[in-house]
């Protein structure tokens, strides 16, 4: 019985069985979250005593195979190290959720307190705490003439000890008093008292990041290690690579098509307003003032034209127009533009009910012979619904009324906030149609009759072709704003540098560069497993040089996006998978010495990744950071994570190779085409290990970041319990060669990518289909996602198939 319970608790197996049911019972807990909520969540996984005794039994099993295996005397220092962590960062887990404190301290200006309220499942208590605090001043700041909140602050006194400290709490900036720790949490609506967040874990932070220094040193260990499984992969390709002196290559199975970037001019009237075309040279003139978003951010017209433009006609050109043109254009001849059919309608439903133009409608179809708004009845009807029970109906029926709003307010002169009011306190720019009372004598009658004036000059200089009074007039309103604007600092630098971001278009080209040299590398390579030839190696050189000049142009037009936005560019949908295909090259870049095919697979996905940052889906914006994000260790936390991605990316596009090639199996090429995926599975393993050691460090950045910035490790938000679960799914794919009869490349190559499948739930599932802290609300276009990803399973499964029976055939 004894040697019964040791060989079990020992057994790789139990290993990979206990991380498989791990994983799985998280997954379901992020779903009962969505539908019974958070504390239904904890009360039935999280906090529950089989969810203790599963991760007990984790503990049990590394300690048993240390044991068996003899780990300590074969020096198998990294791997020992990263399991150890683990077990101290749990520890730490226990300590603080036996021992650990936390409350909320809510205060208002002049009150002061020494009670917090401490929310347990059943009732609020409440701690007396051994000093007192009293808030002096809360100050919420927004950004310049927006309703978004920029920061956040309490200024309070401290009496501690018989001493008075005055102290300052913001966010990502906390107190510490006697082991409390105090975060800006929230604040009252009227402005005058703060929420703050007060948290005591002394012993559970100590041994938390123990934990987590102890994990990085483990995770170094076992990647440069010399007796490392990763070390001992690499010498076993190099010595494959010179026993066979190969140029591994694959066949591309990857399909694209580029999507057009101007939509046909089919409309008459579309055609008629092109004739009256604003003059390039004036629309960059007027597209080179700043303007203030409704956000509160400063930049070029030329980028509010763009989101204008993209919005209302999914697509930054219309016809031959640019954005500037385009904008310019509805405002000098909104009685043309409202008849022209240009408003993207991707609901033939939508369409057919209204009797509206499919696939693009025009502004005045919305409204009846009598003027009235056809939308208005079922619109109110939508609104009046709870989000879950809208349909694809209402939804595309509220944004058809959001487009609609848009070219009404420019047609009535708003959102155009170009003038500055001297000395705002709000820092708040105008526009002519908005009230302007604010305003008086000589700055009144500038602001209210400028655009007026100045849309006139546009309409005289589109029949006779001069543009010099409406140059002159485009000066008179860029001095304007340089005399008035006393409270913001706007840098020339910064606007000309967006101007040109604009205009180059970096991502696009990228895109384009990506895909045709990836794939060139990719045909270049399936030549030579048949014949090599100098010309056919110095192309696949030259191809690669190319690459590299790609990579580094979108490494430029990262750069420039992070200069013009004044934060690291991967804080939204849009920028992560900007950075995503820019790693993903990074990683193949890295393994260019070891595996061609891993560099052309590399670069192929980079370029399919950046095509699909370019749908019309996701939001190009530059928004203003909200206060949470503000914080050095969101940038280390989503550019090693997100790094992690990539490599788990080329993983899967390895294992999709090395299928291909096993389902084409047979006596002629069996011996050759063996070799290769031996060479490309220690490759994939490799790229594997990679990521997992980048998502693991990532993860637990995000503790850090999350413990600074709020008073918590872990909350089991399903973004935070996702990234654990692809985790924990990687980690059994990299200890499947324990077992041995599941050490094959058959079952290795599959299930690294089966397990990519985690990593499209983390990065796009939980953004949009969970609720939590990192949900950016449901976006119906990411259904069409699905489509894909359905016919992608089906390739997958017809290539296990077939694979399967080919490699069996071979062995």
């Amino acid at each position: 019985m004894k040697t019964s319970l040791e060989r079990f608790f020992s057994s790789f197996v139990t290993t990979i069985v206990l991380l498989l049911i791990y994983a799985f019972g998280l997954a379901v807990a992020t779903f009962i979250e969505k539908y019974h909520g958070t504390a239904a969540a904890k009360a039935m996984v999280y906090y529950s005593p089989l969810f203790f005794l599963l991760q007990f039994l984790l503990v049990v099993n590394f300690l048993a195979a240390v044991v068996k295996h003899q780990y300590l005397k074969r020096g198998k220092w990294g791997l020992i190290l990263t399991h150890f962590a683990f077990i101290i960062i749990l520890l730490g887990a226990l300590t603080s959720f036996l021992f650990g404190e936390e409350g909320i301290l809510h205060l208002r200006e002049g009150e002061t307190s020494n009670r917090i309220a401490v929310r347990t499942s059943d009732n609020t208590t409440y701690h007396t705490l051994p000093f007192s605090v009293e808030l002096k001043k809360f100050t919420l700041t927004r950004y310049p003439g927006s309703a978004s909140p920029s920061s956040y602050e309490s200024e309070v006194i401290v009496h501690v000890d018989g001493q008075d400290r005055e102290e300052r709490i913001y966010m990502n900036n906390i107190l510490d008093v006697k082991g409390y720790r105090f975060f800006q949490a929230s604040y009252d609506q009227d402005e005058y008292g703060t929420i703050l967040s007060v948290n005591r874990d002394v012993a559970g932070r100590n041994i938390t990041y123990t934990g987590y220094l102890i994990l990085l040193v483990g995770l170094i260990l076992s990647l440069v290690g010399k007796d490392s499984r990763f070390m001992r992969q690499s010498r076993r390709l190099k010595e494959l690579r010179r026993a066979t002196d190969v140029v591994v290559v694959a066949l591309a199975l990857l399909a694209f098509s580029m999507p057009a970037e101007a939509k046909g001019d089919a409309s008459p009237m579309l055609d008629a307003v092109q004739k009256y075309q604003v003059s390039p040279a004036h629309a960059e003139l007027f597209g080179a003032l700043p303007i203030q978003s409704a956000n509160g951010r400063m930049m070029p017209v030329n980028t509010f034209s763009s989101e204008v433009l993209r919005k209302l006609h999914k697509s930054d050109k219309i016809g031959k127009l640019n954005s500037d043109q385009f904008l310019l254009s509805l405002l000098a001849m909104p009685d043309m533009w409202m008849r022209v059919p240009f408003i993207a309608l991707s609901n033939p439903e939508l369409a057919n009910y209204y009797d509206l133009t499919d696939g693009e409608c025009a502004y005045i179809q919305v409204f009846d012979s009598n003027g009235n708004y056809k939308l208005q009845d079922k619109l109110e009807e939508a609104y009046n619904k709870m989000p879950a029970q809208r349909t694809r109906f209402d939804k595309d029926l509220m944004k058809l009324d959001e487009q609609m709003n848009i070219i009404h307010q420019l047609m009535n002169h708003q959102m155009l906030n170009l003038f500055p009011k001297e000395n705002d306190p709000n820092h708040k720019w105008y526009a002519p149609g908005d009230d302007l009372s604010a305003f008086a004598g000589k700055d009144s009658m500038f602001v209210s009759r400028i655009l007026e004036w100045y849309l006139g000059e546009v309409q005289e200089a589109l029949k006779s072709g001069d543009w010099a009074k409406a140059d002159e007039v485009v000066g008179m309103i860029g001095t304007y704003q340089q005399a008035k604007n006393k409270t913001l600092d706007i840098s020339p630098k910064r606007m000309e540098a967006e101007l040109k971001y604009n205009k180059m278009d970096v991502f696009r080209y990228c895109k384009i560069g990506y895909l045709i040299l990836g794939g060139l590398l990719l045909v270049l390579s399936f030549g030579m497993l048949f014949r090599q030839s100098r010309w056919m190696k110095m192309t696949a050189w030259l191809l690669g040089i190319g690459v590299l000049v790609v990579f580094h142009y979108h490494m430029f037009g990262m750069g420039m996006r992070w200069y013009i936005g004044g934060y690291a560019p991967w804080s939204n949908s849009y920028e992560t998978m900007v950075y995503v295909g820019w790693a993903t090259v990074l990683a193949g870049l890295l393994f260019v010495r070891r595996s061609t095919i891993t560099f052309a697979l590399a670069t192929l996905f980079g370029g399919i990744i950046l095509f699909v940052s370019s749908l019309n889906w996701m939001d190009p914006e530059i928004n203003p950071l909200v206060p949470v994000l503000k914080s050095p260790w969101l940038m280390f936390h989503v550019a090693v994570i997100v790094a992690a991605y990539g490599f788990f990316g080329i993983s899967c596009l390895i294992g999709l190779t090395n299928m291909v090639m096993m389902s084409i199996l047979g006596k002629k090429n069996g011996e050759m085409l063996k070799t290769r995926i031996t060479e490309l599975s220690i490759v994939n393993e490799m790229a594997l290990w990679v990521g997992l050691a980048l998502m693991t460090v990532g993860t637990f950045l995000g503790a850090v970041w999350a413990n600074e910035s709020w008073g918590r490790y872990w909350g089991w938000d399903p973004k935070e319990t996702w990234a654990l679960i692809t985790m924990v799914v990687y980690a059994v794919v990299a200890h499947l060669h324990l077992v041995k009869r599941w050490n094959n490349p058959w079952l290795f190559n599959l299930t690294s990518v089966v397990a990519f499948a985690s990593v499209l739930m983390t990065f796009f599932g939980v953004n949009y289909f969970l609720s939590g802290m990192h949900s950016y609300g449901q976006n119906d276009n990411v259904n069409g996602i699905f489509t894909y990803l359905y016919m992608a399973l089906g390739v997958v499964i017809v290539l296990a198939f077939l694979s399967y029976k080919r490699w069996k055939r071979a062995e």
